[in-house]
């Protein structure tokens, strides 16, 4: 029972996934085509989110739900890193149609082939656990 503030919030960020349709595959294909601005949109509007969220937790000084504080520690600015995560991340969203958020969304709605999707994005982040102190970090 402690977890239902969790269920809770995953419920209505999927029922916004929906509405807004970041879960239509269409969608998707319109973004990575530059058909529409429709997709730009929402990732905009998130980073600005997370932008102002990050800034708020940071000047009060924000902890966390066990009082620990929030830290943001600086990351190493290597553009490999960057070129070959994004470039995995972006083929596997354009040929599934899906990113984590909407893959879950998508499976909820009765989209079964998304459990395959699902299945491979677990495989590819235990992998990542396998082989991270081989990549370049």
């Amino acid at each position: 029972m402690k977890f239902i503030k969790f269920l809770l919030l995953g419920i209505v960020f999927g029922i916004v996934m929906a509405k807004s349709e970041a879960i239509s595959w269409f969608r998707i294909q319109e973004m990575f085509r530059f058909q529409a601005f429709h997709m730009y949109g929402i990732i905009g509007t998130a980073v600005t989110l997370g932008v102002i969220g990050v800034a708020l937790i940071k000047k009060f000084n924000i902890r966390d739900f066990h009082g620990n504080p929030i830290l943001f520690l600086p990351k190493d600015k290597s553009v490999a890193r960057y070129l070959i995560g994004g470039t995995i991340f972006g083929l596997g969203w354009a040929l599934s149609g899906a990113c984590p958020g909407p893959m879950v969304v998508n499976i909820g709605y009765g989209f079964l082939s998304m459990v395959v999707v699902f299945f491979f994005a677990i495989v590819g982040t235990y992998l990542y656990g396998v082989f991270m102190k081989k990549l370049p970090h």
